[in-house]
């Protein structure tokens, strides 16, 4: 098989727009709507790419479009190179300008309620014409991301080593607990029984999330089923106004509630479910100097917290 030659003028930047659309909407109708095209514009430019390289990138069904292996494979390699011109055209810009810039972080739930924001507080002292955007998602939505260059870096739980694609580094330790609201009629009870839990209420994690398995796997190591009545979400803000007007039950960070006396721990020990909270970095890109200023940022904050937030170091050492 001969190797195409993607620098002989056929192979477009709209091609490599396009097959990271396909992968992430599954469907040409939804990769033509986001890219503001018509859907023969978008099957064309498909068939186009797919004649450069000589082999099919994504097979048609009755429901959309899958990737092949040749397409999962370019479309990691169109995203490195979409995500190193974005880094470009920014990184041209703060050169023009030293005090301004732009610096796109993702997060989760961990780390968002208190590490973060305090973090954007203290660079916004030191460049209060940076332009700060956070994105929230999931952690699966985040590091495609991350991958095409449409974050910076991500803030969040740590739940796998660092790879050929993501640098993780650790900020700190941080233990789950069972929360319910201060006026709840299991809050203040000493020892309070699982199988009792059961039967409230609860909100749990998106059964994505690595939190969310580790809650289902706590249930089986004691024999009880996973409650029927909940609510799935890693929405904080959705989570926090439940638990303040209802009889829920969730499991979230300790440092998400500490600050807040309405919601209480119960006392139900959740070991040995806890968790590093920490970035996940692009391994082949290196940050801008306005991600590099909010990296500094967290990791300064992450050393004052570590102390609150159970056994971590707060050295930002990478975890394995």
């Amino acid at each position: 098989m001969k190797i195409p030659r993607l620098l002989d003028g056929r192979l477009k930047f709209r091609h490599l727009v396009l097959v990271d659309a396909l992968s992430r909407r599954g469907s040409v109708v939804g990769a033509a709507a986001e890219l503001h095209v018509t859907q023969p514009a978008a099957t064309r430019s498909l068939h186009e790419l797919e004649d450069i390289l000589g082999v099919p990138l994504f097979e048609r069904g009755p429901r959309g479009v899958t990737a092949t292996v040749f397409g999962e494979a370019f479309t990691t390699h169109a995203r490195t190179v979409l995500a190193e011109l974005t880094q470009a055209g920014r990184h041209v810009v703060e050169l023009a300008d030293a005090d301004r810039g732009t610096v796109i972080v993702g997060t989760h739930l961990a780390g968002s309620n208190v590490l973060l924001p305090r973090a954007i507080a203290t660079v916004k002292k030191v460049r209060p014409q940076l332009t700060v955007v956070v994105r929230e998602a999931s952690p699966e939505a985040l590091l495609l991301e991350l991958e095409a260059g449409r974050v910076d870096f991500i803030v969040g739980r740590l739940t796998v080593a660092s790879d050929e694609h993501t640098v993780r580094r650790k900020l700190y330790d941080e233990s789950v607990e069972l929360v319910v609201r201060a006026s709840h009629a299991l809050a203040g009870q000493r020892a309070v029984d699982l199988a009792e839990l059961a039967d409230y209420p609860w909100i749990l994690p998106g059964a994505e999330t690595a939190l969310r398995r580790e809650i289902e796997e706590f249930f089986a190591r004691h024999g009880i089923a996973l409650p029927v009545n909940r609510v799935e979400t890693t929405s904080f803000l959705t989570v926090r106004q439940l638990l303040l007007e209802t009889d829920v039950v969730a499991a979230l960070p300790s440092l998400i509630i500490r600050d807040d006396p309405r919601i209480v721990r119960l006392d139900v020990p959740l070991e040995p479910i806890g968790h590093s909270v920490g970035l996940t970095l692009p391994a082949a890109r290196t940050p801008s100097p306005s991600a590099r200023a909010l990296i500094r940022g967290l990791e300064d904050v992450a050393a004052g917290m570590a102390p609150l937030s159970g056994d971590g170091d707060g050295s930002g050492s990478q975890r394995a």
